[in-house]
């Protein structure tokens, strides 16, 4: 088995891969890696799936047509020349990601801002942790994260706010669950809009009015010092402008959190009366038109306790990407020097032009990832390279990116794929190698810097990001600087830059790595930066020591703003945007498994039963979502786990899988005007119920290619299965579901119930079902699973829609990792009187491995619990 890292969430848990002969991969946990312990997600279990190399990109790509590598970076390097010399080193720009491994991310950023001279690269991490890194630097004097992930069980409170964790960060999230069974007395506080998994297993929710967190923690903040909670000695001595700080908490009004006095007073006791507490924050805070001073606003509450750096006590970021923190460190950010250096200081600038003997180091950052495609969009930027990531489905405003994106001059795309919404935009495609053939490190949220490995052989023409840019550096005439053969070279000399940072007064220090040889590099093992000759991981600020000049920590003076809009009331419902449990990013990688896809397969919207009793939407109904930027169309999931007023969207589907649910689209290209981070969580929006002529459900063994006005597509054990609605009749149901599902030879069974309008067409060759067609006037009742299980087979009576008596239907997936539907695990509750999580888990095996389906089965029981007789 080779050890390897999860490309998905910034856990960073270690995996153990191995070939399993038939070009896959056979994955489990790492039981040594100290993040995960063996443990793994849905999505990392399910890593073996995602593999295959149906979709690879295998060969360069210019103008449409494959190519040799040679042509293609002869290409890159003489149009980036071009632009530089006609209109100036800032007329290009890379926008890169926060999936690339750190040595790739070491030499596009040295690539661009040592050699090109400009400081336009910047992240898809942008959208992600800049306002956490923002805040770090405000109050740390530096971008730290200072506690460890045992901190996460070892404290006596966790405050979780703006994170489901329990879909998002799952292992994370299992460790905090384990701690607590372990000792009752834990209390657990969730801080979220929305119901999430993880408030199942909070002791409190806090179902706060989206973006009034600076207006809980200022309150917080105020009783601290009201009720005599400041360690006055760490103040003293460590922080300082806590009088500025603390007088405009004491001017704050908890009244915009919309939270009851009991709610809020039960939190500020808890939190003052709790010596160890962690405060973990993600995107919920991050993304947000605020978003640096609401993490200011929670990193004050913990430096006026001094309750930092110490076991148990913290504020703790978790980032959304396997390396964000990876690229922090090497300086992936626009307004960043590599090394944790800063571009506007004239000593540090010097010191990285000095160490990479580069003509020149530029003296302003650069554009950041929204202004990026606003340049591009304008035409000041002339020639854009974009590595491993899909800016036109992610970032704000996507409708106005891809148009953006479409007119630069020139754009080079280099990915794993070309089927993305981006990589069809670009003049070039370059082959890159994608998880399970890449070499290099990723670091964590906890600062452990890990290894990814190879475990399978780069197909086709596929070549590694960092031989990429280095082998483009070389012909654009800087051949000494990117003289690289091996990774393990990169990653010394990034280790090497670490050392002089430090000597600056830097945190990032990994110099006593700076030695490692190639045999040395291929066998390391997990270790926390620092790693030094004064020191090795652990936490940091538990000393009171600061990197700032006079060595103490800043507190903030953050007020709390307004976010009604003055498109409120036309357009009444506020548009929260995440993630989902089983999805990643825009399903380039975790689309490709169906056991993930089966858990919710189709892009919706969830709604509080008010609103849609308001708008006639019932259960299924689809909803038309816009506003000036763009459109979605989403299935409705009614639920009163969001509050009246408010509606949650996924993030993960593109144009690739489906109609029009691009959500980002709906995004403004609102930013927090210190982080430059866009607020996602606030879009403001129109919703009607759409109103199709018809609605349809398919199941096909070959990728159906959908010409209606909805459709939503993913794939299934034995292929495809397609939501379809239409605004115009169909006249031929057998033509347009041959068209649809490829089967121009098929036999064709129809069943056609006027009375109902609906119409159902199963074709078979050679007396197996190859394709399924149902439709109707109505959101079309089938058992979708049942159906798409039965491609392949002889499918007696499918066209009835569901299993006959003598076999169950399994019903929507509910446990990815063990594929055990929602009915199974009905049946197994009510025909064994099942009353725990454990109970089913015995009975079904779900929830048994990553757990991240425990909060929905428990959901279950409680819908499905038999009321007790009355005495």
């Amino acid at each position: 088995m080779i050890r390897t890292t999860c490309p998905y969430c910034g856990v960073g848990c270690g995996v153990l891969a191995a070939p399993d002969g038939a070009g896959g991969l056979v994955v489990k946990g790492d039981p040594d890696h100290p993040a995960n312990r063996g443990r793994l997600c849905s999505k990392g279990a399910a890593l073996g799936e995602t593999v295959g190399l149906d979709g690879r990109l295998l060969a360069p790509v210019v103008d449409g047509a494959e190519t040799d590598w040679d042509t293609a970076l002869d290409r890159v390097a003489q149009r980036f020349s071009d632009a530089i010399r006609d209109h100036g080193p800032d007329s290009v720009a890379f926008y890169v990601s926060g999936q690339m491994l750190t040595e790739d991310y070491y030499v596009a950023n040295k690539l661009m801002k040592g050699f090109i001279g400009s400081a336009n690269i910047d992240t898809n991490s942008r959208l992600c942790m800049a306002s956490s890194v923002a805040g770090h630097k405000r109050a740390f004097g530096t971008d730290t994260v200072p506690g460890v992930y045992g901190d996460l069980e070892l404290a006596d409170l966790v405050v979780l706010v703006g994170s489901n964790l329990a879909w998002c960060h799952p292992v994370l999230y299992q460790r905090i669950a384990a701690a607590k069974a372990a000792r009752p007395e834990m209390k657990i506080v969730t801080v979220d809009p929305r119901v999430t998994a993880t408030s199942d297993l909070a002791d409190l929710h806090l179902a706060l009015t989206p973006g009034s967190d600076v207006a809980l923690f200022n309150h917080l903040l105020a009783a601290i010092q009201k009720r005599g909670a400041v360690d006055s000695e760490f103040v003293l001595e460590h922080v300082a402008d806590f009088p500025e700080a603390v007088r405009t908490a004491l001017c704050s009004d908890p009244e915009p959190t919309g939270l009851s006095h009991a709610e809020i007073e039960q939190f500020v006791r808890l939190w003052i009366g709790t010596e160890k507490v962690v405060t973990v924050y993600s995107q919920g805070v991050n993304q947000s038109a605020q978003g640096t001073d609401k993490v200011n606003a929670i990193l004050n509450c913990h430096l006026a306790t001094g309750r930092i750096g110490r076991p148990g006590m913290g504020p703790f970021s978790v980032t959304g990407q396997p390396n964000a923190m990876g690229g922090r460190e090497v300086g992936g950010l626009a307004n960043q020097l590599a090394a944790h250096l800063d571009i506007e200081n004239p000593a540090h600038r010097q010191a990285v032009r000095a160490f990479w003997c580069a003509p020149a180091i530029p003296e302003t950052p650069g554009l950041k990832a929204v202004e990026m495609f606003e340049a591009v969009r304008d035409g000041r930027i002339k020639a854009l390279w974009i590595i491993c990531t899909n800016p036109a489905v992610s970032l704000p405003e996507a409708d106005a990116v891809r148009a953006a994106i479409a007119s630069c001059a020139f754009t080079v795309v280099s990915d794993c794929t070309a089927k993305t919404d981006t990589a069809r935009l670009a003049d070039v495609l370059l082959p890159a190698t994608t998880w399970g053939e890449k070499d290099g490190t990723v670091t964590n949220s906890e600062r452990c810097i890990s290894r990814q490995r190879p475990a399978l052989p780069a197909p086709g023409q596929a070549r590694h990001d960092w031989e990429i840019l280095s082998e483009v550096g070389r012909r654009m005439g800087w051949s000494r600087a990117f003289d690289y053969s091996h990774p393990a070279e990169i990653f010394a000399e990034h280790a090497e830059l670490s050392g002089v940072a430090a000597g600056l007064g830097k945190d990032f220090d990994i110099s006593g790595l700076a030695g490692l040889g190639r045999s040395d590099y291929d066998a390391m093992t997990p270790v926390r930066w620092p790693v030094a000759d004064c020191r090795t991981g652990g936490r940091f600020f538990g000393d009171g020591r600061f990197f700032t000049k006079d060595g103490r920590a800043r507190m903030i003076a953050v007020s709390a703003q307004d976010r009604v809009s003055a498109d409120w009331p036309a357009r009444p419902f506020v548009l929260n945007t995440g993630r989902i449990r089983d999805q990643w990013h825009t399903m380039t990688r975790s689309g490709q498994s169906a056991r993930l896809a089966g858990h919710l397969a189709e892009p919706f919207a969830e709604m509080n039963p008010a609103d849609a009793a308001r708008l006639g939407a019932k259960p299924s109904d689809l909803l038309e979502v816009t506003n000036d930027h763009g459109r979605a169309i989403l299935r409705v999931l009614v639920t009163d786990r969001v509050a009246p007023g408010q509606v949650f969207a996924p993030i993960h589907w593109s144009a690739e899988n489906a109609s029009a649910a691009r959500i980002a689209a709906l995004v403004p290209a609102i930013i927090d005007p210190v982080s430059g981070q866009p607020d996602s969580k606030a879009a403001r929006v129109s919703i009607r119920r759409y109103d199709a002529a018809w609605y349809g459900f398919a199941a096909s063994v070959v990728r159906p290619t959908p010409d209606c006005a909805y459709w939503a597509r993913a794939r299934t054990a034995a292929g495809w299965r397609v939501e379809l609605a239409g605004t115009q009749p169909k006249a031929d149901w057998t033509a347009f579901a041959r068209d649809l599902l490829g089967c121009a030879t098929a036999e064709s069974v129809t069943m056609d119930d006027d009375a109902r309008g609906t119409r159902r067409i199963a074709f078979h060759q050679e007396g197996r079902l190859v394709a399924v067609l149902f439709a109707g006037s109505e959101p079309v009742a089938v058992s979708r699973r049942h159906v798409a299980d039965q491609l392949g087979t002889e499918a007696p009576g499918i066209l009835a829609g569901r299993p006959g008596g003598e076999m169950p239907d399994p019903g929507q997936t509910l446990c990815s990792c063990m594929g055990v539907g929602i009915n199974t695990i009905s049946r197994a509750i009510r025909d064994g009187g099942l009353t725990t999580v454990d109970g089913v888990g015995a009975a079904t095996g779900a929830g048994t491995s990553c757990g991240s389906c425990r909060s929905e089965i428990a959901e279950l029981i409680l819908r499905l619990k038999v009321p007790e007789a009355a005495e």
